[in-house]
């Protein structure tokens, strides 16, 4: 499915999520261009998770469409497009066995097929994240929350996404943790033009850092 060079790369029109009766937000609009950085902002409950989750195809719209490289998302096959289009949870799951297993988890989908994990681009990554390859041998049980959701981040950039959906990724995370984290996104950003990420973050200098614009989430009647 080709996108022109004229579209934005993710388009949501007219986009609303209702919960219990109550709008958390109404006829928004989101225009996502390729190499663009964007935060998504709001209160707490303003429902920027289930944005994020709902551009992601896992949640469902209560108004709007969403489009992506030119078509709508009812058109796309889910497993094709969630490959495009990967959203990274701010509390990721982990299954038992090593970190390496649950990196090679991606790679054994329909959507990757003929694709296989490289342990080296695992552990260049792993450096820039100030981490040995020896991670890679960790249970994953034994890991702490910020080391799941850097994992969760290596798992999610492995499989070469178009578009990142960044829901609070350095929550757990110390300062030095998230400013390697930082840096790693922006590597994987600048390597392909095409490539664009969504942020969202309780912390106001870290959006400072990693966003060029924001987009305020909201009500509208």
């Amino acid at each position: 499915m080709a996108r022109r060079d004229d579209m934005p790369l993710l388009h949501g029109r007219g986009l609303g999520r209702r919960v219990e009766g109550r709008w958390l937000w109404r006829t928004f609009d989101l225009d996502l261009t390729p190499g663009e950085r964007l935060a998504v902002t709001g209160p707490t409950g303003s429902g920027k998770t289930l944005l994020l989750r709902a551009l992601a195809g896992l949640d469902p719209l209560d108004e709007g469409e969403i489009t992506f490289a030119g078509a709508t998302l009812r058109t796309w096959p889910m497993p094709r497009y969630r490959a495009r289009v990967a959203y990274l949870p701010q509390r990721p799951s982990m299954v038992e066995g090593t970190v390496a297993a649950n990196l090679r988890l991606a790679f054994g989908l329909k959507a990757h097929r003929g694709r296989t994990f490289a342990r080296t681009g695992a552990t260049r990554m792993l450096e820039q994240l100030g981490r040995t390859e020896s991670f890679l041998d960790q249970r994953a049980e034994e890991l702490s929350g910020g080391e799941s959701q850097l994992v969760a981040l290596l798992r999610v950039l492995l499989i070469e996404p178009s578009v990142l959906l960044l829901d609070e990724p350095s929550a757990s995370l110390d300062e030095a943790a998230s400013a390697a984290l930082e840096g790693l996104v922006a590597a994987w950003l600048a390597a392909q033009p095409e490539r664009a990420v969504i942020w969202t973050s309780h912390q106001g200098a870290q959006l400072e850092r990693v966003a060029g614009r924001r987009l305020a989430l909201g009500p509208r009647a």
